[in-house]
């Protein structure tokens, strides 16, 4: 008898995805185990595999389609031979959650003490669309070569003179465009040095093209905004001394042992957090509570084609430099490859991100729910700093702490902080 294959649902967050490549024909054979296709999800590229035995006899969505989880998107059956002409595919019932418009309220009941908590929604995402590109503009200076004779009546030649405008750099509005007075208020002062070949654009003005957000960067757009919206940010940031973790990478090198500036970083944040639990923390939007993580698992923003994906450094403050230094060098392959398995970037109990190597000075991160805290990194500068009350030159780094108010207070924040700069200014504590 035929049945259905609809877009199954491979990662917690996923609402649907995009089939990349189908492994199977209309017609294969198909046995458990095998790969049908490869599909995007908000995650990665995953391969799916087949969870029945039959034949594959009509696939509904080919590739590069986008389907919502539960879509239809094949039809099999369990031999080759039967008729399939009549058969009406269904998807996959769904429990769907009734929608919480504006200003409804919703009463969320929490198991462990039975209270209720009342939950209000009272925002709605305004319409931001662009405006149409500008119709009948058209382009006020002249175009193409120079040429020898410019037109212009005398009076607009007598003024340009005046103030020693380059009439060439004007466009004419007269009769055969010729030059008159009004029109040498866009013109250029003349010199010995002239502009290059004047090219009139093609395009009118406010011409934009429209982009289909890939199934990873919606739930990138979904989720930083309403971490942007609902979640209280505050932000602390530190410069810190760079010279001792320079110098201590120098020292590792020369030992034959390669680890980068994050790595450190990594390892520094991995010993605050366990100093300082309350920053290894999150909040629970449903319960309204506060979550105390029990492990330090740092989450690592990687930069894929798609968008941003975080793969988790798991128990990060039983780990040496060495160890840190090998697995973040392994996920942070596995994710630029599509290859992240869904325990090795799922959970996490804070983030660092690290845009140092774009020679960012600083910047402010946005959370990622539910946790409660994450790291920006910048770049190392030399910078003018001051030591034993003289101005020497120094190397600094900058980092930055955006922490959820809810559950961290501004002076939690600033004693990790502390802390932070004292294990990176003294890295020698890093190694133990």
């Amino acid at each position: 008898m035929p049945f259905t294959l609809t877009m199954p649902k491979l990662s917690p967050t996923m609402e649907g995805g995009v089939i990349v490549k189908w492994r199977k024909n209309a017609g294969d054979e198909i046995k458990e185990g095998d790969v049908l296709f490869d599909v995007a999800t908000d995650k990665a590229t995953v391969e799916y595999n087949s969870l029945d035995s039959g034949f594959l006899r009509l696939i509904l969505l080919g590739n590069g389609k986008e389907a919502q989880v539960g879509t239809p998107v094949a039809i099999l059956s369990a031999s080759k031979e039967e008729d399939i002409s009549s058969y009406k595919p269904e998807p996959m019932p769904q429990e769907k959650e009734k929608p919480a418009f504006a200003g409804e309220e919703r009463t969320i009941v929490v198991e462990k003490n039975q209270e209720r908590i009342p939950c209000t929604t009272n925002l709605q995402q305004p319409a931001f669309s662009p405006e149409p590109p500008l119709e009948n503009y058209e382009f006020p200076f002249p175009s193409g070569c120079i040429e020898a004779r410019v037109k212009a009546t005398p009076y607009a030649k007598k003024i340009a003179k005046d103030l020693g405008i380059d009439l060439s750099t004007v466009k004419g509005s007269g009769p055969h465009q010729r030059i008159v007075s009004q029109d040498l208020t866009l013109g250029q002062k003349g010199s010995s040095f002239v502009f290059g070949k004047r090219e009139v654009p093609s395009l009118p003005p406010g011409s934009y093209e429209e982009e289909s957000l890939s199934p990873m960067r919606k739930v990138i757009a979904q989720r930083l905004q309403q971490s942007k919206s609902f979640i209280p940010h505050f932000y602390v940031t530190q410069e810190i001394n760079a010279e001792p973790i320079i110098a201590l990478r120098e020292q590792l090198k020369e030992g034959g042992v390669k680890v980068t500036f994050n790595d450190i970083v990594v390892r520094a944040l991995a010993l605050s957090l366990r100093e300082h639990p309350s920053l290894n923390s999150g909040f629970d939007s449903v319960t309204q509570s506060i979550i105390r993580f029990k492990t330090v698992d740092i989450s690592i923003a990687v930069t894929v084609s798609e968008g941003l994906i975080t793969p988790i450094i798991r128990h990060a403050d039983y780990k040496n430099l060495g160890q840190v230094a090998s697995e973040v060098k392994v996920l942070a392959e596995k994710a630029k490859a599509g290859k992240l398995a869904r325990d090795e970037y799922i959970g996490g109990s804070f983030t660092l991100s690290n845009l140092g190597m774009f020679g960012v000075s600083e910047f402010k991160g946005i959370i990622n729910p539910p946790q409660a805290g994450i790291l920006c990194v910048g770049g190392i500068e030399d910078k003018p700093v001051i030591r034993h009350n003289k101005v020497v030159p120094g190397k600094v780094m900058t980092l930055s702490l955006s922490a959820d108010h809810r559950v961290v207070d501004g002076a939690d924040g600033a004693k990790f902080m502390k802390s932070l700069q004292r294990l990176l200014e003294n890295p020698a504590l890093l190694l133990l």
